[in-house]
C-alpha cells in the first residue's frame, strides 16, 4: 500500500473523460467476491461494491449491509470507501482521501473516507491499491503493508 503524497490534491480537478473511471471499476468489480448492484446509501446511479458480511469482519468495515464502497456516477467521479482505520490518516495526510462530513460529526465510523478521482494511471493504481485494502478489510483478512 502507498502512503507517498499526491501532489495534485484534487479538491477543484476531475478526470478528463470516463476512460479512469471505466478502467477503475474493471478493476475494482473484479476483486474477488465483489458483487455490483445499486449503493443503498449514495445518490441515484451510485454503484456499489458489496461483500457478504465475513464472520471476522470488523463492524466499520461496511458503509451499509454488504456494501463496503461506491462510485460516484456523472462528473463527481468520486469514491466513499471504509478503509482499515491505520491506513486513514495516512490516505488523508498524503491527499489521496478525506474523512466522510458524516463521520467528521461522528454520526457513521471514523473510517469513512471519499477517495479523489483518479485522472490518470498512477493514480487509479493508489486509489485502487486503497479500495483493495478496504475489501481485505470487509473481508476479514488482515491488510497488506
Amino acid at each position: 500500500m502507498t502512503t507517498e503524497t499526491n501532489p495534485h490534491t484534487q479538491l477543484d480537478q476531475q478526470p478528463e473523460g470516463s476512460e479512469q473511471r471505466e478502467r477503475l471499476a474493471a478493476d475494482l468489480f473484479a476483486l474477488p467476491g465483489v458483487e455490483e448492484r445499486p449503493s443503498l446509501i449514495s445518490v441515484p446511479g451510485a454503484r456499489a461494491l458489496c461483500l457478504p458480511r465475513a464472520v471476522d469482519a470488523p463492524a466499520g468495515a461496511f458503509l451499509i449491509d454488504a456494501e463496503f464502497a461506491h462510485l460516484h456516477p456523472g462528473e463527481d467521479q468520486s469514491l466513499h470507501v471504509m478503509l482499515p482505520p491505520e491506513l486513514v490518516t495516512d490516505a488523508v495526510e498524503a491527499g489521496w482521501a478525506e474523512q466522510h462530513p458524516v463521520a467528521r460529526r461522528g454520526e457513521i465510523p471514523s473510517n469513512a473516507v471519499m477517495l479523489y478521482a483518479p485522472r490518470d494511471d498512477h493514480e487509479r493504481s493508489v486509489v485502487t491499491q486503497l479500495v483493495q485494502a478496504a475489501h481485505e478489510y470487509a473481508s476479514g483478512t488482515p491488510v497488506s503493508p
